[in-house]
C-alpha cells in the first residue's frame, strides 16, 4: 500500500504523522483479517471487557501503541486488593460474632445450671427447715442440755454460738425456775428465695407452752423466717427471726 503524504508548513508535520500511523494500523488490520483461523495462542487471545485510555504524544504518533496485557492486569490490581481487603473484614466479623456465641452459649449453660441447682436446693433446704424448726424451737426443763445439744445439731455458723450462748444465760434460767416446756410443730411452710447454696423459709409454727406461770397449756401461732445454708455435712439452719 501506498503511503499518504500531505505537505503543508505548520499543523501539516502532525498531519502527516497522522496519517501514515492510521494507515500502517489499517494495514496491519488488514493483514490479521486474512490470517487463516487457528486456535489463538496466548499472545494472540483477545483482551474484552477493558477500556484502557492512553494519551497521545504531543506530536502523534508515527504508530500508534495497541494496550498491552500488562495494562489490564495493573487495572484488576486495586479490585483484587479491594476484594482481599472484603475478605478479611468478613473473616475478622464472623470471627467476632462466633466468640461472641460461645459466650452466650456457656452463660445460658451456666444459668441453666444454676436453675436447676436453685430448684434441687428449695426442695432439699425445705424439707431441712421443717425438720429443724421442731427441735430448735422446742425444750423441757427436765432435760435441757439433751434438747439444746440435738437443736445445735441442726445449726451453722455464728447462729449456732448465739444459740448456745442464749440457751445458756437465757433460756435455760427460766425454764428451770418455772419448769417450762415447749413443744413445736410445723402447720405449713413454704419457700421465700432460693439460691444453690441458701434458702429463704417462712413457717408457721404452732407452739404449745406449759410452766407454773400460766395454768393450763398455751398455744402460740408465730410465724418464723429460716435460713438454710448448704454445708459440707447437709442443709444447716444459719438464721432464725420472729415475724
Amino acid at each position: 500500500m501506498a503511503r499518504t503524504t500531505t505537505r503543508g508548513r505548520g499543523s501539516g508535520s502532525s498531519t502527516r504523522h497522522t496519517m501514515t500511523a492510521a494507515a500502517r494500523a489499517a494495514a496491519r488490520r488488514a493483514e490479521r483479517g486474512h490470517r487463516e483461523p487457528g486456535p489463538a495462542t496466548a499472545d494472540e487471545a483477545p483482551l474484552t471487557g477493558r477500556t484502557v485510555l492512553v494519551e497521545a504524544p504531543g506530536d502523534g504518533w508515527d504508530d500508534p501503541p495497541e494496550p498491552s496485557p500488562e495494562a489490564f492486569e495493573e487495572d484488576d490490581a486495586p479490585q483484587e486488593q479491594g476484594g482481599r481487603r472484603r475478605r478479611r473484614l468478613f473473616t475478622a466479623v464472623m470471627g467476632v460474632l462466633l466468640v461472641a456465641g460461645l459466650v452466650a452459649v456457656a452463660v445460658l449453660g451456666w444459668q441453666y445450671r444454676e436453675g436447676r441447682r436453685a430448684d434441687d436446693a428449695r426442695g432439699e433446704a425445705l424439707a431441712a427447715a421443717r425438720k429443724a424448726a421442731p427441735v430448735v424451737l422446742s425444750y423441757d426443763y427436765q432435760h435441757l442440755d439433751r434438747d439444746f445439744a440435738r437443736a445445735r445439731g441442726h445449726l451453722t455458723g455464728t447462729f449456732r454460738d448465739e444459740y448456745r450462748k442464749t440457751t445458756a444465760t437465757v433460756v435455760a434460767p427460766t425454764a428451770e425456775k418455772y419448769h417450762g416446756v415447749v413443744k413445736a410443730t410445723v402447720a405449713t411452710a413454704s419457700v421465700v428465695s432460693a439460691s444453690p447454696d441458701k434458702v429463704t423459709v417462712l413457717l408457721f409454727v404452732n407452739q404449745v407452752t406449759r410452766s407454773t406461770q400460766v395454768s393450763g397449756s398455751r398455744v402460740d401461732l408465730n410465724r418464723v423466717r429460716m435460713t438454710v445454708t448448704r454445708t459440707s455435712k447437709g442443709w444447716k439452719v444459719s438464721a432464725v427471726d420472729a415475724l
